[in-house]
This record gives C-alpha cells, sequence and structure tokens, in this order.
C-alpha cells in the first residue's frame, strides 16, 4: 500500500514536471537556444544579446568648415549620437556606396535632434565648402545636423590616421589618386568611440559601410545608444 501511495507521488511529480517544463522546452528548441548557457556561449565565441557597446575611448576633437563655410566642431555633436566617415567628391569608387549607407542613415533617424552625421574629404584642395554643398544636393541632403567638412589638408590626414586611426592617403596609382576605409565611427552623446562585439567577443571598433549587415549593425547601436 505504501509503495502504491510513493509511485503515485512521484508520477505526480513528473507530471507536474512535465507540464512546466516541455512546453519551456519546446519554446528553445524553436527560438534555436536550446543549446545556449553562460558557459557554451562563452566556448563557441558568440556575442551575448545583453552585452553592452564596448566604450573604445573619446573620439578626437576636430574643428573644420562645413558646407555653409560655418565652423564646425566635436562640441558641435555634444549631446548628440553620431556617426563620422572620411571620403572625397570625386571618389570614383566606395564613396557612391558609403554616401549611399550613410544616406540610409539619415533616412531612419531623420527629424531626431539628438543625431547626425559627419562627412570629412580628405581631398581639401578640391572639396572646398562650395563643392561639398553641390555634393550635398546632389545627393538629396534634408538633414541639418549632416555636416560635410574641409579644412587644412595635413590637419585631416592626421586628424583620421592618427586620431581615428582610420587610414587615407594620397596614391597616384590608382584612380581617383587617394586610398581610404570604407569605415563607420560611432559616437556617443558623450563624445566617446563606440562600438559591439564580434562573434568571437572582441570590440569591431568600427563599422562596414560598404556592408548591408554593417549599415544595420550600426542603425541598430544607433538606437541603442540614443536611449543611453
Amino acid at each position: 500500500m505504501l509503495k502504491n501511495k510513493s509511485y503515485i507521488g512521484i508520477s505526480f511529480i513528473i507530471l507536474i514536471f512535465g507540464i512546466y517544463a516541455i512546453p519551456k522546452i519546446v519554446e528553445r528548441i524553436q527560438d534555436n537556444d536550446i543549446v545556449k548557457g553562460d558557459r557554451l556561449d562563452q566556448v563557441g565565441g558568440t556575442t551575448r544579446r545583453d552585452d553592452k557597446l564596448v566604450k573604445i575611448g573619446p573620439a578626437p576633437n576636430f574643428e573644420l568648415v562645413n558646407q555653409d563655410n560655418i565652423k564646425v566642431s566635436n562640441e558641435t555633436y555634444k549631446g548628440k549620437v553620431y556617426v563620422l566617415e572620411f571620403f572625397f567628391t570625386t571618389c570614383p569608387s566606395i564613396c557612391p556606396k558609403m554616401n549611399l549607407s550613410m544616406l540610409d542613415i539619415e533616412k531612419s533617424f531623420f527629424g531626431n535632434p539628438k543625431f547626425g552625421l559627419v562627412s570629412i574629404t580628405i581631398d581639401p584642395s578640391h572639396d572646398t565648402p562650395e563643392v561639398l554643398k553641390s555634393h550635398a544636393k546632389l545627393l538629396g541632403v534634408k538633414s541639418s545636423n549632416w555636416n560635410f567638412l574641409t579644412g587644412d589638408r595635413e590637419y585631416i590626414y592626421n586628424l583620421a590616421n592618427k586620431g581615428f586611426n582610420l587610414y587615407v592617403g594620397e596614391n597616384n596609382k590608382i584612380k581617383g589618386g587617394f586610398e581610404h576605409s570604407g569605415l563607420f565611427a560611432l559616437i556617443d552623446k558623450n563624445g566617446n568611440i563606440r562600438c559591439r562585439k564580434d562573434n568571437f567577443g572582441n570590440p569591431i571598433l568600427y563599422y562596414d559601410g560598404l556592408d548591408k549587415k554593417g549599415v544595420r549593425d550600426i542603425q541598430q547601436d544607433i538606437n541603442i545608444l540614443l536611449k543611453e
């Protein structure tokens, strides 16, 4: 009799466990989450969804002139999240793709006073404020928080190469005469360079402005920073 009661008790416990646990297991399988956990996330090198964006350090200070011949500096963007790139208007290769990516980002956050964009030319002898204004008009730029900047060549090259560690240089052997990366820098409201981690938990530093995934990633991370 006691044995029968024990079996009934055990069976009841198993039944309750099944009612509670099985739907959870099914849900995790559907979400592809069944093998994820703290240890496995570290071993497998996957980025945890609750990881905060990495703070790389303060973005370098800058002061240049925009397409309206007005001085613009990092202080102009204080309290704003912004994306910064280096480009030039006559670029025959990657710049048009970067411009399209920046336009996509502009469209996603258009009208938000806490967001802005910065495009700094690496060909300042050609890209005067007047040229930059025409270029912005040609692109169809609408945001008043998107500044196209020009200034002293040596100052700009030091800002890119030593300040942001984003390579720019002259090369007469390639079409267009200049070379640079297609990367975007993401800066938070406090002037810090921020980024997400890669699949191995390492900071990516900058975002690929030539890749749809890179643009999608930076848009997601802009949203995160705007809420901070």
